[in-house]
């Protein structure tokens, strides 16, 4: 498939109303397990999105369609979520994510990108030069991935419960850690 903004934004869309159906109300057992080690859990994700719709997606894209002739990106802190997300609820998260990504998405639409906007550049301090289309395409990848991770992450609370069967629930994968919780 060729990128496609359109497509694109049905996903970024989403994933707030997706993550909120899957994770509002549930026992904290299911939200605060992570698959061990330095793994985060699915609040800790939740996090996570809010820190990149503050620093990530459109400050990044941004910069691509400024007029500004240094168009380095800032480096991402993949893990301020881990000093931030544990001052508030995890509703409170899905909330703040939710309001985020709108104000995200209002942006993205009232810039009105061209073909010639998708194809401007931006400097990414890991792979160097990187096209709009390539970071909205990378955006909404990034979403489908946090979801797949918070519903694997989820499942492999129950891989002792479901027994044998593990063997059969690819999302269980194999077990690393012995426990799939924080001890």
């Amino acid at each position: 498939m060729e990128f496609d903004l359109a497509k694109t934004k049905e996903i970024l869309e989403r994933t707030p109303r997706v993550l909120t159906e899957l994770l509002a109300g549930i026992s904290d057992d299911w939200t605060e397990g992570n698959e061990g080690g330095q793994s985060w859990s699915p609040r800790e994700v939740i996090g996570h999105l809010i820190h990149g719709e503050k620093t990530d997606w459109i400050p990044r894209m941004e910069i691509i369609l400024s007029e500004a002739a240094d168009k380095r990106f800032v480096p991402f802190d993949r893990f301020a979520q881990l000093r931030e997300a544990d001052k508030k609820s995890l509703m409170m998260l899905l909330e703040e994510f939710a309001a985020l990504r709108q104000a995200s998405l209002d942006t993205l639409s009232t810039r009105k990108l061209s073909t010639s906007d998708l194809a401007r550049t931006g400097i990414h301090p890991a792979f160097g030069e990187v096209t709009l289309s390539q970071l909205l395409a990378a955006w909404a990848v990034h979403d489908l991935g946090h979801i797949v991770q918070v519903a694997r992450v989820m499942a492999k609370q129950y891989r002792a419960p479901a027994g044998p069967w593990h063997q059969y629930l690819s999302v269980l994968g194999p077990d690393i850690s012995g426990t799939g919780t924080r001890g």
